[in-house]
């Protein structure tokens, strides 16, 4: 997988993937996990966006931006045909080096309560659960990763 910039022809491929990667979560949560209604036309434009492509397709979708000391990675999906592929962790690290590059001491991201598959993850991954809370009616659960600047992903 090739990981770059997405541009305002990815918009609509963008949010194909990110709907189909999300509509698994819809029953659990009783409606859209937030990422499915963003405008990422916007995110598009302001350049928080990044897409992993495979065989010339959109696969995977990453949205980060520098927050204070940290990336705030807002939204990783990959196409459910190309998941248990280790797109999702290739995303993730890619942010991982983008916030090292940028200067930043960690990477922070949430999930929903109800995606368990996430909340496995994101701690073998090296993420810590910072706290839980309500935001927006959804039952989010925030993570963070310490990152050590001079260190080089494997």
């Amino acid at each position: 997988m090739r990981i770059c910039r997405a541009t305002s022809v990815d918009v609509d491929a963008i949010r194909a993937v990110v709907e189909a990667a999300y509509a698994v979560y819809i029953p659990r949560i009783g409606r859209p996990p937030g990422p499915v209604s963003a405008d990422y036309a916007a995110l598009v434009e302001a350049g928080e966006v990044w897409v992993g492509i495979s065989d010339r397709q959109i696969v995977g979708v990453l949205v980060v931006r520098a927050d204070d000391d940290d990336l705030e990675l807002e939204n990783v999906a990959v196409d459910p045909p190309s998941q248990g592929q280790g797109y999702g962790r290739a995303l993730i690290a890619f942010a991982e080096q983008q916030a090292r590059e940028l200067g930043l001491t960690g990477v922070r991201l949430y999930t929903n309560e109800a995606m368990v598959e996430n909340l496995r993850l994101y701690p073998r991954l090296g993420f810590v659960e910072t706290e839980r809370r309500v935001e927006n009616g959804y039952r989010r659960v925030f993570f963070r990763k310490s990152l050590d600047a001079r260190e080089q992903p494997s």
